[in-house]
């Protein structure tokens, strides 16, 4: 089973409420992005944003340049579906982020919880760090979420890379300066502790 067909299933079999990494609203993405001062016409990518409210609250506090990137329709649908009439303001590419085509220079900020550490393969992280070099701006922000090493070693039935900072920072590499970081608990609706370590990084101007 490909990763696109796993993710196909665990969205069409499961209600959303119901998968591991559901939250209602990703409090700590949405707080550190607001606390970057962005405009409004700022351009924001959600990478596996999929069925994630992120682009919900992103809209409500008036963004209004937002694209989600995720490997599932199914996913993609749902939001979709939930945000109604406000489905057009919103950007939608249904793909890999190792592969999708992202302009040049675009996005003034790239956001990921929870895909990276899925990428356990060195050729895939390299390939993820080439589009988000390309496609951020210089002086760009990123700010990503993955398991911290306390993590367990396996989320929704597949394998993680699991990160301390250093190992993050080591990966991005040196045009990403480490700004901030912190470790957050996120408890699964079946009651799974999972450690996140959240890291907000600048790219170089």
């Amino acid at each position: 089973m490909t990763q696109q067909e796993h993710w196909e299933k665990a969205y069409s079999t499961n209600p959303l409420d119901k998968l591991g990494w559901y939250k209602p609203h990703v409090e700590t993405s949405l707080n550190w992005i607001n606390e970057l001062d962005l405009s409004e016409d700022s351009n924001i990518i959600d990478i596996g944003g999929g069925a994630c409210t992120l682009v919900d609250d992103l809209l409500n506090d008036g963004y209004q340049s937002t694209t989600v990137v995720d490997l599932s329709k199914k996913a993609i649908a749902l939001a979709q579906g939930r945000l109604g009439e406000r489905v057009g303001q919103v950007i939608w590419l249904n793909g890999d982020i190792t592969s999708v085509f992202l302009a040049k220079n675009y996005y003034d900020l790239w956001h990921d919880r929870a895909v990276f550490h899925f990428l356990t393969d060195p050729e895939q992280r390299r390939q993820y760090r080439h589009k988000l070099t390309k496609a951020l701006k210089p002086g760009g922000h990123v700010i990503i979420a993955v398991f911290a090493p306390e993590a367990p070693p396996r989320c929704s039935g597949l394998p993680v890379e699991r990160y301390s900072v250093d190992k993050l920072e080591s990966t991005l590499g040196a045009e990403f300066e480490l700004k901030r970081h912190a470790k957050k608990l996120h408890i699964t609706p079946g009651g799974v502790e999972q450690a996140y370590l959240y890291c907000y990084f600048r790219k170089s101007a």
